[in-house]
């Protein structure tokens, strides 16, 4: 089984090391390192612009102390451009990191089901996307139930909604 070792949002700059406060905007970078995707937080003021090999990246804000047991809003279109930048990726970790967030588009309706083929051995889903069009070719990875939980734990905690 595939183990994701991410920290979640630790409300503290990357660069400068200061506490990130409440109500103040942020940047999250996730990156490959060593295998590893790995968040890193930014302040506005440390920000500029992403780092080569990002694997995505997205701003936020941090939520003022009476909101913090409340889920963040999730961002479909932040989604959709985590689950471009893993088009075309072999690792199996980042199949199945692209597998589960293209589910997690399907059910908010961003993406629409149009089809599923054999490839290689494999089933390949042909998803479209409602608001352009685009057809995206996904791999189910056959994940099992257990790698499935794993899987979108971490895809949760890597987009800070856990």
């Amino acid at each position: 089984m595939i183990d994701y070792q991410i920290q979640p949002n630790t409300r503290r700059c990357f660069v400068t090391g200061r506490d990130l406060r409440p109500g103040e905007k942020f940047y999250s970078v996730l990156l490959d390192e060593n295998g590893h995707l790995v968040r890193r937080d930014y302040s506005a003021d440390a920000w500029h612009g992403a780092p080569g090999g990002a694997v995505g990246f997205w701003a936020g804000k941090v939520p003022p102390p009476s909101d913090e047991n409340k889920r963040p809003r999730i961002d479909d279109e932040m989604l959709l451009e985590c689950f471009g930048r893993l088009e075309g990726q072999s690792d199996p970790s980042r199949v199945n990191f692209r597998y589960v967030v293209a589910l997690l588009l399907m059910r908010r309706k961003r993406l629409k089901f149009d089809s599923a083929r054999e490839e290689g051995g494999c089933e390949v889903l042909r998803l479209r996307d409602a608001r352009t069009g685009a057809q995206h070719d996904v791999i189910n990875p056959g994940l099992t139930d257990d790698e499935m939980a794993s899987v979108q734990e971490e895809v949760l905690k890597v987009l800070g909604w856990e």
